[in-house]
């Protein structure tokens, strides 16, 4: 096996450093000078820098506070604008969801794939009014496609400049609550949009995140004071214990909730039918980019979850049934809450059924008894992030 990067023993981040030069096109979030006191690690995402660790924030103590309380992580999500009459048509096009279902002031989970079926990235969708949509996408090259794609057709695609910060956590809306000079606003449903006055800015607010925990994500743009709006926010949000993580404190709680990463759980190699998000593919829909070569599809999920008691899954190993190879470990972590290894695996077919007991390769070099697992771990209705169940774990 041959790793891209990481051999699980070290990894290559970035840190800031006196000096000028050769880091031309990649972007700081309007929040780095917050952040740099606490030593922070970044891993360039979108050409933007996101924080991955903090040499005074152990990623144990992240998750924690991400379970029992309120956690920020200022994110490398990369919003796009489309906008003007064809916004929709472009977007329904180049997306495998109906869009024009995506009423203003609501979001939408937007897949987009190649025309083998192949998937490109995705993100979340804001439909901000008739013909204005953002795209908070994941990391992937979209920008171009969308160009290309949008020839003849009135639809402005722009960048606005536009950073994402996530608030996730049991104690978000009661931040959200304080910070909003009126409150929360009536009604903020999940995948909901709305705009609030945060210390007297209007800031645009969606209830979304990447951890199925109970959040919200704030989105700041070019025109605010952002050392104010964040000033205001860690004001009102400390006495609910608002404090920064990061993303390795993330990850482990995405894991957790079964929610994918764009390049690394799946592909360009890989069809939504592969990695089971073929709830997002709207087959009745007139045309998408790649519908044909999904209809000659037959949806088969061939990722699974993993649980391993003996050590922590290693990103890009095995996992072994007997002699034979069955698939990839595309995401690993160790669980503080479930006490264990966990990870999910892309398997070379589907018929691997959950329940089938596995060696998983681990950073450790070595093959461990495993589980393979649905997704999500727990929580198997996504209820947490809905507000339905008030789940707070005690620190094990």
């Amino acid at each position: 096996m041959i790793f891209k990067s990481s051999d699980g023993k070290t990894r290559d981040l970035v840190s800031s450093i006196d000096g000028a030069g050769w880091d031309f096109g990649i972007n700081r979030h309007p929040y780095h000078e917050i952040e740099r006191p606490f030593g922070p690690y970044y891993t360039v995402y979108n050409r933007r820098l996101m924080a991955c660790c903090f040499d005074k924030i152990n990623t144990v103590e992240g998750y924690w506070l991400l379970r029992q309380k309120s956690a920020v992580l200022h994110t490398g999500e990369y919003p796009l604008e489309f906008k003007g009459p064809d916004a929709q048509r472009l977007l329904n096009m180049l997306f495998t969801k109906d869009i024009s279902k995506v009423r203003p002031g609501r979001c939408g989970y937007g897949l987009a794939c190649y025309e083998d079926g192949g998937m490109i990235t995705d993100g979340v969708l804001l439909r901000l009014d008739q013909e204005t949509f953002w795209y908070a996408q994941a990391d992937g090259d979209f920008y171009s496609w969308a160009r290309a794609h949008a020839v003849g057709m009135d639809v402005t695609i722009s960048d606005p400049e536009v950073y994402v910060s996530q608030v996730q956590g049991p104690t978000s809306l009661d931040v959200l609550a304080a910070a909003s000079d009126d409150g929360v606003p009536d009604p903020f449903n999940y995948f909901g949009i709305a705009t609030v006055r945060f210390g007297g800015q209007e800031v645009v607010i969606t209830r979304t995140g990447y951890t199925n925990e109970l959040g919200w994500e704030f989105y700041t743009e070019p025109h605010h004071d952002a050392d104010a709006l964040w000033s205001h926010l860690k004001t009102k949000g400390e006495p609910f214990g608002l404090s920064l993580f990061g993303l390795d404190s993330m990850h482990i709680r995405r894991i957790e909730a079964g929610i994918l990463n764009a390049g690394s759980d799946f592909d360009r190699f890989t069809t939504p039918y592969d990695v089971g998000l073929d709830r997002f593919v709207d087959m009745d829909k007139v045309d998408f980019i790649g519908k044909p070569a999904l209809a000659k599809l037959k949806p088969a999920n061939r990722q699974r979850g993993l649980l391993c008691d003996g050590g922590e899954p290693h990103i890009g190993a095995d996992i072994m049934l007997g002699k034979n190879n069955i698939g990839k470990i595309t995401a690993g972590a160790l669980s503080p809450y479930l006490q264990k290894g966990i990870g999910i695996g892309l398997l070379e077919s589907a018929e691997h059924s959950v329940g089938t007991d596995v060696k998983i390769r681990c950073i450790d070099g070595q093959l461990h008894n495993g589980t393979l697992a649905t997704l999500p771990l727990y929580d198997k209705d996504a209820e947490i992030p809905r507000g339905k169940l008030v789940d707070i774990p005690e620190r094990s």
